[in-house]
């Protein structure tokens, strides 16, 4: 089986999708790896981000196409996979099973996302983190507030505790409280009535109401915190407006916000996709692809998920990916196939 990887077509993508190690346990399957070979002879094609529509119609009928995809946002791309007649698989919609956890790529890069969050904001605060007893004076530790506790958030809460900040956390799911609090974190409390979560550990859709009253519940911690982070996130959907521009403007000079939800639309009212805005005394980090700021263990993570999927589909006697429509994993992941779209969400 030819496996090709094309060069990526982000300008400012620093990840690979195939580290050099795992090309080696590639090809010790039995696969032939090309780097941004011929994309015309490609069995399988593997890259990082979503391809343009003319890579697309470079594939033969018949190939299979992994990637992420960003499928909600793709019509047109799905579209261009059935006219191909190519089986894309899309790496975000992988289940989040404990059997798939060692493809999930989702959590990989949100785990160190989180940490990159938190490593920025430790840059640029006008204060030291951890608590300081000198001959001058104690300093105080920084108040971190972090708000949603799914991966990205629990990791920017061990990251900022291991820095010796004082964190306080809060997400809608009653059970990440145990979570926050086996970090050492304080858990925020809330009270919005009940609250659902997603198949996949993803938060539910707040109610109009329940959003104004998480508002109005995060707007005391908020104004407390000397940085604030957030990473609330709906699968599928426009991220929730969380951090209003009232609770910005109501801020300690010289705190910062970053906000990991902006490519989905942003937490905070303002925020800019990759840019550092000033709203009152308080700056507003939105810079995307956070996991990029420590690409070679982005990398390394995403090489590994990809190496997983592959190896758990991997036919020993024909040395092929086996597209195993009965399967769950591929059933879950799987847009397009056979000149249709596939997938339950996109069937439509």
């Amino acid at each position: 089986m030819k496996i090709v990887v094309p060069k990526e077509n982000e300008k400012n993508e620093k990840r690979i999708p195939l580290t050099p190690l795992v090309i080696k346990k590639l090809e010790a399957l039995g696969a032939e790896v090309v780097l941004e070979g011929d994309l015309s002879s490609a069995d399988l094609v593997i890259r990082l981000n979503k391809p343009s529509i003319e890579e697309i119609n470079c594939l033969k009928k018949g190939a299979i196409h992994l990637s992420l995809l960003d499928p909600f946002h793709s019509a047109n791309l799905i579209q261009a996979f059935c006219e191909k007649g190519v089986s894309a698989l899309c790496l975000e919609l992988i289940p989040r099973s404990t059997r798939a956890q060692k493809m999930d790529v989702l959590s990989s890069q949100a785990s160190l996302a989180g940490y990159a969050a938190v490593i920025l904001a430790a840059d640029h605060l006008p204060k030291i983190f951890p608590m300081m007893t000198t001959p001058s004076g104690t300093l105080p530790p920084a108040k971190v507030f972090v708000i949603g506790a799914g991966v990205a958030g629990l990791q920017a809460i061990a990251t900022a505790r291991r820095l010796g900040a004082a964190v306080e956390a809060f997400d809608t799911r009653p059970a990440a409280a145990e979570q926050i609090r086996s970090l050492g974190a304080r858990c925020l409390k809330i009270n919005l009535g009940e609250t659902s979560e997603m198949n996949g550990g993803y938060a539910g859709v707040l109610t109009d109401e329940q959003l104004r009253k998480q508002r109005e519940g995060i707007k005391k911690a908020c104004q407390e915190a000397d940085v604030v982070i957030t990473t609330a996130q709906v699968f599928g959907k426009k991220a929730p407006l969380i951090v209003t521009r009232d609770i910005l403007e109501g801020m300690k000079p010289g705190s910062l916000v970053i906000d990991l939800a902006v490519e989905s639309g942003g937490n905070v009212e303002g925020v800019e996709l990759n840019r550092e805005v000033s709203i009152g005394v308080t700056r507003v980090f939105g810079y995307s692809n956070m996991s990029g700021r420590v690409a070679s263990d982005a990398s390394t993570m995403l090489a590994n998920n990809i190496f997983n999927f592959i190896e758990e589909f991997w036919d020993k006697n024909s040395k092929s990916f086996n597209l195993n429509l009965e399967d769950e994993i591929i059933k879950g992941c799987l847009l397009t196939h056979a000149g249709k779209i596939v997938h339950p969400l996109f069937d439509k």
